[in-house]
């Protein structure tokens, strides 16, 4: 892998997750549209957006053989349209909790992901973690229990986001699709219902989108394309560069997250919470040290020769 690759893969994951870091941003300006309502928009405009993409891209033909693939092999289908259901569920618990004033609680949500991932990797895979993949696992339970304590319940708005987009990813690793085209039939599933949605709004006379309300009818359909250009800025980097440098980059999006919930929404951010956070970036830097060689070479003698 040559350097300017390795720089270009750098400079496009690293926009995806700045992107994603901004999310709340945009999600607050429609802070007075339901999430339901959001989250149907966000669906329709996304598969707008990606059939258009693929049309200017001369990709149709990859869609239209994937998709005859997919209909002579139901199993395949299915695993995609759990996807899609998984995916679709993340989105709408990060936008009720943006614009519900739980942003932090989704910055932990992604902090958590990359060690649910692992989790996911140990239960349904039957992978292995050396004793430093396992220590990482342990220091973000305890911080997720020391949350639980804080607030007197479980953090449901952090678990929901890391589980979902970490069975995303896990469902995602038994069918291989490029990019653009895996995206856009993601989004064709669920469309359906999203539209269904969409057009009962729109009967009801409760819908935001409408010519009289031109500004909020923009960002709902721009939050396809705000959906869908983090997504091909990572495919486009990712394979670029190392995965640890992927397993580093992925905190840029959490931290820009939380410095907004506390520094720009000013949601209440409590030392007991700092300790829970504490716990959570120890288990995600020790998570990205794990395989380095100093690291594999200073664990227990009853680990050495385990790998994850």
């Amino acid at each position: 892998m040559n350097q300017d690759s390795k720089r270009a893969g750098i400079v496009y994951t690293a926009s995806a997750y700045v992107m994603w870091g901004l999310f709340p941003l945009y999600w607050k300006l429609l802070g007075e549209v339901n999430a339901n309502e959001i989250l149907a928009h966000r669906v329709i405009w996304s598969f707008v957006f990606m059939l258009l993409l693929l049309l200017v891209t001369k990709q149709m033909s990859a869609l239209k053989k994937t998709l005859g693939l997919l209909f002579r092999n139901t199993k395949q289908a299915v695993i995609l349209f759990v996807a899609s259901v998984l995916i679709s569920i993340n989105w709408f618990v990060y936008i009720w909790a943006v614009n519900h004033n739980h942003i932090i609680e989704t910055s932990l949500g992604y902090y958590i992901n990359p060690l649910v991932s692992i989790l996911l990797g140990i239960v349904v895979l039957k992978e292995k973690l050396n004793f430093w993949q396992g220590a990482s696992v342990g220091l973000a339970a305890i911080g997720v229990i020391v949350m639980t304590v804080t607030y007197g319940h479980i953090p449901w708005v952090s678990l929901s986001l890391a589980f979902s987009f970490g069975l995303y990813g896990l469902v995602k690793k038994t069918i291989q699709l490029e990019a653009k085209v895996g995206l856009t039939i993601e989004t064709m599933m669920v469309a359906p219902i999203a539209v269904i949605y969409f057009i009962f709004l729109l009967v009801k006379g409760s819908s935001s989108f409408s010519l009289q309300s031109l500004d909020l009818s923009a960002l709902l359909i721009g939050g396809g394309v705000a959906t869908a250009m983090p997504l091909l800025y990572f495919a486009k980097g990712a394979p670029l560069i190392p995965l640890s440098m992927v397993g580093f980059l992925q905190y840029i999006a959490p931290t820009m997250t939380l410095l907004l919930g506390v520094f720009v929404y000013h949601e209440p951010f409590s030392s007991v919470e700092m300790i829970a956070f504490l716990f959570i970036w120890s288990g995600s830097v020790m998570f990205i040290l794990s395989k380095t060689k100093f690291m594999s070479s200073h664990q227990p003698k009853f680990f050495k020769g385990r790998s994850a």
